[in-house]
């Protein structure tokens, strides 16, 4: 009797071992359910699309500041030449004015020498018939005036022409100047206007494939790229992400945010330069789209 009191304890003790061995293995499809139902989520397809839009957008312009590198230097070289021939042509005429009034000046320091020397002649010809001492002092003091009068002219004179001979050399030299600056503008236009007939065909094609695209941005996008783009030292308003990095200011990108990035739930852009950030496979998409 004790034996089998003691099999029977036994196996009602094996029992309940099995049925959690059971419960065990019903429970891991749960938990590998959870780990894949996060990367199971669809993307949004408009998200996607407008990252793709904006990515061959960004792609266009990229062509667009290429050929104008292909330019280099040459058009702000052909703006500053403008620019200086300018403030010479102007100074040249200030000079030039100048120049003119000084000589006006001079013709009227010379009138007033003649008007002195014509009253120094008429009062020393009232000096034979004055009839008292007073008559002749004041006669002697108008003719000691008027001579210092033609002293100060003759001063005047003689500055006057130091100033236009100098002036005129200055002038001399800044329309030499202007010459050289003039031939040289014209050679750098003539190089500038050839480059820009080579790649002219090209440049067009694509402005008007970057306002075919941009018709089919919604207006805040477009304005939201056109203000990063502009504030951009590369011009690059839209980038990858590249090694866990941004693709524009190269900081590094959380994962939660790389993660959201490939959701395509929202438009993301990085928390350090505020460009906005592209998954890598949208970039692709973008390249052979037709």
């Amino acid at each position: 009797m004790a034996k089998e009191t003691t099999k029977k304890t036994t196996t009602t003790a094996k029992k309940p071992a099995k049925k959690a061995t059971t419960s065990k293995a019903k429970a891991k499809p749960v938990v590998e359910q959870a780990v894949v139902e996060p990367t199971s989520v669809p993307r949004d397809p408009g998200v996607a699309d407008k990252l793709i839009a904006l990515s061959r957008l960004q792609e266009t312009y990229t062509k667009i500041d290429h050929i104008k590198t292909l330019r280099g230097e040459l058009p702000l070289e052909v703006q500053d030449l403008e620019d200086e021939l300018a403030g010479m042509e102007t100074r040249l005429k200030h000079l030039e004015e100048d120049n003119k009034r000084q000589k006006q000046g001079i013709a009227t320091e010379k009138a007033r020498i003649v008007d002195a020397e014509e009253k120094i002649q008429r009062y020393k010809e009232q000096l034979n018939n004055v009839k008292n001492n007073r008559e002749y002092d004041n006669l002697a003091k108008e003719i000691e005036f008027q001579g210092l009068e033609i002293e100060l002219s003759q001063k005047r004179i003689n500055e006057g022409n130091v100033d236009l001979q100098q002036r005129s050399e200055r002038i001399s030299e800044l329309k030499s100047t202007i010459a050289e600056r003039r031939t040289a503008l014209e050679a750098k236009q003539e190089e500038l206007a050839r480059i820009k007939n080579e790649t002219k065909q090209e440049e067009e094609a694509l402005r008007a494939e970057a306002i075919s695209l941009e018709e089919g941005i919604e207006e805040r996008l477009l304005h939201a790229f056109s203000r990063i783009r502009e504030g951009a030292r590369n011009g690059l308003a839209v980038v990858p992400i590249d090694r866990d990095a941004c693709g524009g200011c190269f900081n590094k990108i959380p994962p939660q945010r790389q993660v959201d990035l490939k959701l395509h739930k929202k438009i993301i852009v990085c928390e350090y330069c505020g460009r906005i950030l592209v998954d890598p496979e949208l970039i692709e998409e973008a390249h052979q789209h037709p």
